[in-house]
Protein backbone atom coordinates (compact mmCIF):
# COMPACT_ATOMS: atom_id res chain seq x y z
CA UNK A 1 0.00 0.00 0.00
CA UNK A 2 3.00 2.59 0.54
CA UNK A 3 2.72 2.77 -3.83
CA UNK A 4 -0.88 4.06 -3.38
CA UNK A 5 -0.05 6.07 -0.47
CA UNK A 6 2.67 7.56 -2.35
CA UNK A 7 0.36 8.84 -5.34
CA UNK A 8 -2.22 10.31 -2.53
CA UNK A 9 0.91 12.40 -1.37
CA UNK A 10 1.71 13.28 -4.53
CA UNK A 11 -1.51 13.68 -6.59
CA UNK A 12 -3.51 15.37 -3.24
CA UNK A 13 -3.52 17.89 -0.62
CA UNK A 14 -5.67 15.23 1.29
CA UNK A 15 -3.57 14.96 5.30
CA UNK A 16 -1.51 11.66 5.93
CA UNK A 17 0.57 10.52 8.52
CA UNK A 18 4.53 11.33 7.46
CA UNK A 19 5.84 8.43 5.23
CA UNK A 20 9.26 7.85 4.12
CA UNK A 21 8.65 7.08 0.86
CA UNK A 22 11.26 4.65 -1.07
CA UNK A 23 12.12 5.44 -5.10
CA UNK A 24 10.71 2.46 -5.40
CA UNK A 25 7.56 3.23 -3.54
CA UNK A 26 7.71 6.29 -5.70
CA UNK A 27 7.60 4.30 -9.04
CA UNK A 28 4.98 2.27 -7.87
CA UNK A 29 2.47 4.85 -6.98
CA UNK A 30 2.02 5.03 -11.02
CA UNK A 31 -0.82 2.30 -11.08
CA UNK A 32 -2.69 3.87 -8.11
CA UNK A 33 -3.41 7.46 -10.16
CA UNK A 34 -6.65 6.20 -11.47
CA UNK A 35 -7.60 5.32 -7.82
CA UNK A 36 -6.60 8.56 -6.41
CA UNK A 37 -8.19 9.91 -9.29
CA UNK A 38 -11.67 7.91 -7.91
CA UNK A 39 -11.60 9.43 -4.76
CA UNK A 40 -10.93 13.10 -5.54
CA UNK A 41 -13.93 12.60 -7.52
CA UNK A 42 -15.61 10.84 -4.64
CA UNK A 43 -15.06 14.29 -3.13
CA UNK A 44 -16.48 16.32 -5.66
CA UNK A 45 -19.53 14.61 -6.24
CA UNK A 46 -20.61 14.34 -1.97
CA UNK A 47 -19.43 18.28 -2.20
CA UNK A 48 -22.10 18.97 -5.07
CA UNK A 49 -24.81 16.96 -3.48
CA UNK A 50 -24.08 18.88 -0.16
CA UNK A 51 -23.61 22.11 -1.89
CA UNK A 52 -26.57 22.26 -3.77
CA UNK A 53 -29.03 22.42 -0.91
CA UNK A 54 -27.26 25.53 0.42
CA UNK A 55 -26.55 27.57 -2.62
CA UNK A 56 -27.60 28.52 -5.91
CA UNK A 57 -25.92 26.53 -8.60
CA UNK A 58 -23.53 29.64 -10.04
CA UNK A 59 -22.14 29.64 -6.23
CA UNK A 60 -22.17 25.94 -5.56
CA UNK A 61 -20.33 25.33 -9.28
CA UNK A 62 -17.46 27.95 -8.05
CA UNK A 63 -17.13 26.32 -4.60
CA UNK A 64 -16.62 22.66 -6.36
CA UNK A 65 -13.85 24.12 -8.77
CA UNK A 66 -12.41 26.12 -5.53
CA UNK A 67 -12.20 22.51 -3.94
CA UNK A 68 -11.11 20.84 -7.17
CA UNK A 69 -7.90 23.36 -7.19
CA UNK A 70 -7.71 22.71 -3.08
CA UNK A 71 -7.63 18.86 -3.51
CA UNK A 72 -5.20 18.55 -6.01
CA UNK A 73 -2.92 21.41 -4.69
CA UNK A 74 -3.15 23.53 -8.43
CA UNK A 75 -0.02 20.45 -9.00
CA UNK A 76 -1.87 19.85 -13.14
CA UNK A 77 -2.66 23.06 -13.36
CA UNK A 78 0.63 24.91 -13.27
CA UNK A 79 1.78 21.94 -16.07
CA UNK A 80 -1.17 23.40 -18.06
CA UNK A 81 -0.06 26.96 -17.72
CA UNK A 82 3.67 26.09 -18.57
CA UNK A 83 3.31 23.84 -21.23
CA UNK A 84 0.54 27.29 -22.85
CA UNK A 85 3.59 29.40 -22.08
CA UNK A 86 6.06 27.01 -23.98
CA UNK A 87 3.63 26.24 -27.39
CA UNK A 88 2.69 29.77 -27.42
CA UNK A 89 6.06 31.01 -27.73
CA UNK A 90 6.12 29.45 -31.21
CA UNK A 91 9.87 29.07 -30.50
CA UNK A 92 12.16 25.44 -31.13
CA UNK A 93 11.84 23.27 -29.34
CA UNK A 94 14.99 23.55 -26.97
CA UNK A 95 13.56 26.62 -26.27
CA UNK A 96 10.15 25.72 -25.54
CA UNK A 97 11.51 23.14 -23.21
CA UNK A 98 13.37 26.05 -21.66
CA UNK A 99 10.62 28.19 -21.41
CA UNK A 100 8.45 25.43 -20.04
CA UNK A 101 11.48 24.63 -16.94
CA UNK A 102 11.04 28.04 -16.22
CA UNK A 103 9.41 29.13 -12.90
CA UNK A 104 8.19 32.11 -14.00
CA UNK A 105 4.35 32.04 -15.80
CA UNK A 106 4.05 34.09 -18.88
CA UNK A 107 1.00 36.24 -20.36
CA UNK A 108 -0.32 32.85 -22.30
CA UNK A 109 -0.04 30.23 -19.35
CA UNK A 110 -2.19 33.11 -17.42
CA UNK A 111 -4.75 33.32 -20.54
CA UNK A 112 -4.96 29.16 -20.16
CA UNK A 113 -5.60 29.28 -16.61
CA UNK A 114 -8.38 31.76 -16.79
CA UNK A 115 -9.77 30.03 -19.85
CA UNK A 116 -9.43 26.35 -18.14
CA UNK A 117 -11.19 27.53 -14.68
CA UNK A 118 -13.64 29.49 -16.20
CA UNK A 119 -14.48 26.70 -18.57
CA UNK A 120 -14.41 23.84 -15.57
CA UNK A 121 -17.13 26.64 -13.41
CA UNK A 122 -19.79 27.03 -16.76
CA UNK A 123 -19.54 23.24 -17.36
CA UNK A 124 -19.44 22.26 -13.32
CA UNK A 125 -22.48 24.60 -13.26
CA UNK A 126 -24.56 23.34 -16.49
CA UNK A 127 -23.71 19.82 -14.41
CA UNK A 128 -25.24 20.98 -11.50
CA UNK A 129 -28.40 22.69 -13.51
CA UNK A 130 -29.00 19.72 -14.83
CA UNK A 131 -28.35 17.40 -12.44
CA UNK A 132 -26.14 15.61 -13.93
CA UNK A 133 -23.34 15.46 -11.20
CA UNK A 134 -22.25 12.01 -11.84
CA UNK A 135 -20.17 13.14 -14.07
CA UNK A 136 -17.85 14.85 -11.34
CA UNK A 137 -17.42 11.27 -9.76
CA UNK A 138 -16.05 9.96 -13.20
CA UNK A 139 -13.71 12.54 -14.83
CA UNK A 140 -10.82 12.50 -12.71
CA UNK A 141 -10.72 8.84 -12.95
CA UNK A 142 -10.68 9.04 -16.36
CA UNK A 143 -8.33 11.85 -16.50
CA UNK A 144 -5.71 9.50 -14.67
CA UNK A 145 -6.24 6.36 -16.69
CA UNK A 146 -5.52 8.01 -19.85
CA UNK A 147 -2.14 9.69 -17.82
CA UNK A 148 -0.67 6.47 -17.11
CA UNK A 149 -1.59 5.65 -20.67
CA UNK A 150 0.26 8.31 -22.01
CA UNK A 151 3.23 7.33 -19.11
CA UNK A 152 3.57 3.61 -20.67
CA UNK A 153 3.49 4.33 -24.26
CA UNK A 154 5.22 7.55 -25.45
CA UNK A 155 9.07 8.11 -24.30
CA UNK A 156 9.96 10.44 -21.27
CA UNK A 157 13.47 11.63 -21.53
CA UNK A 158 13.92 13.96 -19.22
CA UNK A 159 17.02 12.62 -16.78
CA UNK A 160 16.12 13.32 -13.48
CA UNK A 161 12.70 14.95 -13.92
CA UNK A 162 9.43 14.16 -11.82
CA UNK A 163 8.60 11.53 -14.14
CA UNK A 164 11.30 9.23 -14.28
CA UNK A 165 10.65 5.78 -13.39
CA UNK A 166 6.86 5.84 -12.94
CA UNK A 167 6.73 3.82 -16.17
CA UNK A 168 8.20 0.88 -14.12
CA UNK A 169 5.40 -1.08 -12.97
CA UNK A 170 3.07 0.05 -15.53
CA UNK A 171 2.82 -3.20 -17.87
CA UNK A 172 0.46 -4.07 -20.11
CA UNK A 173 -1.41 -6.03 -17.99
CA UNK A 174 -1.98 -2.97 -15.11
CA UNK A 175 -2.83 -0.77 -18.57
CA UNK A 176 -5.54 -3.50 -19.12
CA UNK A 177 -7.18 -3.65 -15.97
CA UNK A 178 -6.97 0.04 -15.40
CA UNK A 179 -8.88 0.16 -18.82
CA UNK A 180 -11.39 -2.16 -18.17
CA UNK A 181 -12.24 -0.77 -15.06
CA UNK A 182 -12.77 2.52 -16.65
CA UNK A 183 -14.97 1.15 -19.13
CA UNK A 184 -17.26 -0.88 -16.98
CA UNK A 185 -17.46 2.44 -14.54
CA UNK A 186 -18.57 4.56 -17.15
CA UNK A 187 -20.84 2.17 -18.87
CA UNK A 188 -22.67 1.08 -15.20
CA UNK A 189 -23.05 4.64 -14.44
CA UNK A 190 -23.58 5.99 -17.69
CA UNK A 191 -24.74 3.30 -19.30
CA UNK A 192 -24.18 3.21 -24.13
CA UNK A 193 -23.41 7.37 -23.31
CA UNK A 194 -20.78 6.50 -20.82
CA UNK A 195 -18.68 4.40 -23.50
CA UNK A 196 -19.35 7.45 -25.92
CA UNK A 197 -18.24 9.73 -23.60
CA UNK A 198 -15.25 7.66 -22.56
CA UNK A 199 -14.56 7.15 -26.17
CA UNK A 200 -15.08 11.26 -27.23
CA UNK A 201 -12.49 12.12 -24.46
CA UNK A 202 -10.20 9.67 -25.58
CA UNK A 203 -9.82 10.71 -28.49
CA UNK A 204 -9.38 14.46 -27.46
CA UNK A 205 -7.01 13.81 -25.19
CA UNK A 206 -4.65 11.78 -27.64
CA UNK A 207 -4.78 14.80 -30.08
CA UNK A 208 -3.23 16.67 -27.54
CA UNK A 209 -0.63 13.82 -26.39
CA UNK A 210 0.51 12.88 -30.38
CA UNK A 211 0.62 17.38 -30.92
CA UNK A 212 3.09 17.46 -28.10
CA UNK A 213 5.01 14.58 -29.38
CA UNK A 214 5.42 15.96 -32.89
CA UNK A 215 6.72 18.98 -31.19
CA UNK A 216 8.91 18.26 -28.45
CA UNK A 217 9.40 14.18 -29.09
CA UNK A 218 9.27 13.63 -25.73
CA UNK A 219 6.48 14.27 -22.73
CA UNK A 220 7.39 16.07 -19.41
CA UNK A 221 6.00 16.41 -16.35
CA UNK A 222 4.15 19.33 -17.37
CA UNK A 223 3.10 17.21 -20.03
CA UNK A 224 1.38 14.89 -17.76
CA UNK A 225 0.01 17.94 -15.81
CA UNK A 226 -1.66 19.29 -18.37
CA UNK A 227 -2.94 16.49 -19.98
CA UNK A 228 -4.91 15.66 -16.68
CA UNK A 229 -6.90 19.03 -16.78
CA UNK A 230 -6.76 18.83 -20.36
CA UNK A 231 -9.17 15.22 -20.24
CA UNK A 232 -10.66 16.11 -17.34
CA UNK A 233 -12.43 19.79 -18.82
CA UNK A 234 -12.99 17.61 -22.06
CA UNK A 235 -15.00 14.89 -20.15
CA UNK A 236 -17.27 17.56 -18.72
CA UNK A 237 -17.85 19.44 -22.18
CA UNK A 238 -18.23 16.29 -23.94
CA UNK A 239 -20.72 15.13 -20.93
CA UNK A 240 -22.61 18.03 -21.69
CA UNK A 241 -22.62 17.92 -25.51
CA UNK A 242 -24.03 14.24 -25.31
CA UNK A 243 -26.87 15.73 -23.03
CA UNK A 244 -28.15 17.71 -26.09
CA UNK A 245 -27.75 15.36 -28.55
CA UNK A 246 -29.20 11.93 -27.04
Amino acid sequence: MRGFFAALMFLTRIPLPKLNISPNDWHKSAMYFPLVGLLIGGVLYLASLGLNDLFPATVSAFLIVLIWIWITGGLHIDGWMDLADGFGSNRSREQMLEIMKDSRVGAMGVIAAICLIGGKWVAVYELLRLKFAIILLISPFVARFLLISAIRFFPYRKQGGIGEGLRTYLTLMVIFLNFTTTVVLSYYLLGVNGLLLLSGTTLMSGLLVFNIYKKLAMLTGDCYGALVEWSEVVFLFVSLALWRVM
